[in-house]
């Protein structure tokens, strides 16, 4: 029985999974489009993976599979040496692909970022989002981010402690 957050009680479970960004999925990782409203939140698929091209010791770009079905893109980062505190260790990015929200993708990348988050021995892990009521504010409440007070060129910093 599929158990996922908007998840049919009888449909049988399709795993979910994050994959590696490979030769063999950078195309589909690039043609993932998320709703065209939600572009002034969220930079695309292909430009997060030529930053994280640039920074590869920080970057952890990741692809969400619904079984054989591409349907997010998170970019986290791990990075102790960063010069502002909420840079080292969270996500930068969180794509999901249009017509797929509200169906516990979003919510699956973030906790297998948070289970890498501790795999690494840390114990916060942060976001940023644009201040909008369209923005993705109450979705990372939902899941136990609170704001910092701090905002960085604009943008709301949020923290959560891992258990």
């Amino acid at each position: 029985m599929d158990t996922r957050p908007g998840g049919c009680p009888d449909s049988p479970v399709m795993p979910l999974r994050l994959e590696t960004v490979t030769p063999d999925n950078v195309s589909a990782a690039c043609a993932l489009k998320i709703e065209p409203w939600q572009e002034k939140f969220v930079a695309p698929v292909a430009e997060s993976l030529a930053e994280a091209y640039t920074q590869p010791a920080a970057a952890w770009p990741r692809l969400v599979y619904d079984d054989d079905r591409l349907v997010a893109f998170l970019m986290g980062c791990f990075d102790p040496a960063a010069p502002f505190d909420f840079f080292r260790c969270g996500i930068w990015r969180l794509n999901v692909a249009a017509g797929h929200q509200r169906s516990g993708y979003g919510r699956f990348a973030v906790e297998q970022f948070c289970a890498e988050a501790r795999r690494r021995g840390q114990n916060r892990i942060t976001v940023l989002w644009v201040p909008d009521p369209d923005g993705p504010e109450q979705f990372y409440l939902g899941l136990g981010f609170t704001p910092t007070g701090q905002t960085f060129h604009g943008e709301t910093v949020a923290e959560r402690f891992l258990d």
